[in-house]
């Protein structure tokens, strides 16, 4: 009886002790479905507080109301109707749609801040390329705003994902004017923080010249657009974890927050004014005193100020007093010139696109 007590002990330890290898390996199996064939398919955005808080998003509105109500807006979707080729590798992101829903909420916020609002689309239609500039150049707006969402040339790239805005031109050409990248730099820093996006890897602060993509053309939409423009790239909807987002109608709201919020600063930091003064201007006997008064409320930086005449760079006098900039231009011969003034106020906002066509008979 001791013996067989024994030996029933002995087996039981023996189980005890002994490997369980079936067991061991089915929950290897399951970890590593969970882990790696079975991803987390999670959406991840922030609700920035004052748009969260319904009466502080009002109150943010408001306080750029003071700056913007009045202004002049021309909101452009990008692409719409019958070009709808832009979508996510499953089918269910259409760039087209996420661009219009973005561009209504901006819609929205500016007209809550008193601005007048035009837009090439307001539905799933058809509109030209050339047809968007031409109609915001009779709109009579201030300032153009091209709304889209990108894509990488490679169709397997699945990983690339950031916010970037653009502006026509660059500074060694006679067509760049600064202020439209004062513009895509408020709007951009924004909007990628709202998005909690990164600038991408080609520039330091998100925005990059339209010359990168199409040199020395630009985007159809910047460079046949008379008015300062922009165009902002908001993500890459080829990104999966990013085409979950852009179908949230919450978060295109946010990055039409982020637009407008940038937008509100670049105005809060001001614009200066330049005018001619045509009073104190001479043009007589082969010679041209031209005179032109630079003025904002936060001061003109004197080191930003370029005179142009017929596209070559020439000398000025600024009077920092009088906030007067002088020209004088010797051998002066029949016909018609043109000068272009540019400037920047203290917090480096650059003035508007200005161009003074002069004549001498």
């Amino acid at each position: 009886m001791k013996k067989y007590i024994l030996m029933v002990l002995g087996l039981g330890f023996l189980y005890a002790c002994a490997p369980q290898k079936e067991i061991v390996k089915e929950k290897v199996e399951v970890v590593k479905e969970v882990l790696i064939e079975k991803p987390c398919e999670c959406t991840k955005y922030e609700i920035p507080p004052d748009w969260k808080d319904e009466s502080k998003r009002e109150e943010k509105i408001k306080s750029f109301s003071n700056v913007l109500s009045g202004i002049k807006f021309f909101i452009d979707p990008g692409h719409g109707g019958k070009d709808r080729h832009g979508k996510s590798k499953d089918g269910s992101v259409i760039e087209a749609d996420v661009n219009l829903r973005v561009a209504l909420n901006l819609k929205n916020y500016l007209e809550k801040a008193g601005c007048n609002v035009f837009i090439s689309r307001t539905e799933d239609s058809t509109v030209d390329l050339k047809y968007r500039s031409e109609l915001a150049n009779k709109s009579g707006a201030d300032f153009f705003i091209s709304i889209h969402h990108n894509a990488p040339g490679n169709a397997d790239d699945t990983w690339t994902n950031f916010t970037s805005t653009y502006y026509h031109a660059t500074e060694d050409d006679y067509e760049y004017n600064p202020c439209n990248r004062d513009l895509a730099r408020y709007i951009q820093r924004d909007l990628a923080y709202v998005m909690d996006n990164s600038n991408g890897l080609g520039s330091f602060d998100g925005t990059y010249s339209d010359y990168n993509i199409y040199p020395k053309e630009g985007f159809s939409v910047l460079r046949r657009t008379e008015i300062p423009a922009v165009l902002v790239e908001c993500s890459f909807f080829s990104n999966p974890t990013e085409q979950r987002r852009l179908n949230i109608e919450e978060f295109n709201a946010i990055q039409a927050w982020g637009i407008f919020r940038g937008i509100g600063r670049y105005f809060t930091a001001g614009i200066p004014s330049i005018t001619f003064v045509k009073d104190k201007s001479i043009i007589k006997d082969s010679h041209a005193k031209l005179v032109f008064n630079l003025f904002d409320k936060k001061g003109i930086n004197p080191k930003s100020i370029q005179v142009f005449f017929d596209s070559s760079e020439i000398d000025f006098v600024y009077d920092k007093k009088s906030g007067n900039v002088t020209i004088d231009i010797e051998n002066l011969k029949k016909g018609e010139y043109e000068v272009k003034v540019i400037a920047a106020n203290k917090n480096n906002n650059h003035s508007l696109p200005f161009i003074q066509k002069i004549k001498y008979k």
